[in-house]
């Protein structure tokens, strides 16, 4: 797949990252590369380059993530019939890179909406999704320091947008053991406040919701 534009957010990295990304930039034109003044997080950077982007389909990648060659041309094949949201199945791998058996994502298909989505029915990977870029207006995802994408998630099917699952494992998920993501409780703590504080969902409505999303953690 030849018609790409890679824009890639640096927050205000230290290492010589930012260096490195500016090298890849002058060598091909469909890389841009955007540097935080300062540390800013995910949700800011990533809205920024939802703000920058050009091409009809977003994707997003985190930077110890992988997609798989395939996973652009066959994911945009997918939409092509007018879908305006998908995510893929995905593999989790180690920190060296090594796969694991775990596959997310992959022994469900169809369809998800808002309330299978607070329910976590899918776990819908960040790295794995893809937007036309037309469908999603204005919205951007809330500031928020972990589970913004998940709370982004939730505002676009609100609207009324459904997330079309793509059954394949076209992406790889980078587990550390010191990320804000391997933190259960830190996770849950998180999701009792989207439902409370995003979504404004009534007390009732948290206790079954989460309970939900708790017993799906366990079995995941």
């Amino acid at each position: 797949m030849q018609h790409w534009e890679w824009i890639v957010v640096d927050d205000h990295s230290t290492d010589g990252t930012f260096e490195a990304l500016e090298g890849f930039a002058a060598e091909d034109d469909r890389v841009r590369v955007l540097r935080n003044d300062r540390n800013q997080g995910a949700a800011f950077s990533r809205n920024r380059a939802m703000d920058e982007a050009r091409g009809t389909f977003l994707a997003f990648i985190d930077s110890d993530d992988l997609w798989l060659p395939e996973k652009l041309a066959t994911q945009v094949d997918f939409m092509s019939t007018g879908i305006d949201f998908s995510f893929t199945g995905y593999q989790i791998v180690n920190e060296d890179g090594s796969p694991t058996s775990k596959r997310t994502d992959v022994s469900y298909q169809g369809r998800f909406g808002y309330e299978d989505m607070l329910a976590k029915k899918a776990t819908l990977g960040c790295s794995t999704v893809m937007l036309r870029r037309s469908a999603i207006g204005d919205l951007r995802m809330p500031m928020l320091k972990s589970g913004q994408d998940y709370a982004y998630w939730l505002s676009l099917l609100r609207s009324g947008i459904q997330a079309h699952l793509l059954p394949e494992v076209l992406t790889s998920y980078r587990i550390r053991k010191n990320s804000l993501s391997r933190n259960k409780l830190r996770k849950a703590r998180q999701q009792w406040r989207i439902y409370r504080n995003l979504e404004k969902l009534s007390l009732l409505s948290s206790i079954r919701y989460f309970l939900t999303y708790a017993v799906r953690a366990l079995i995941r």
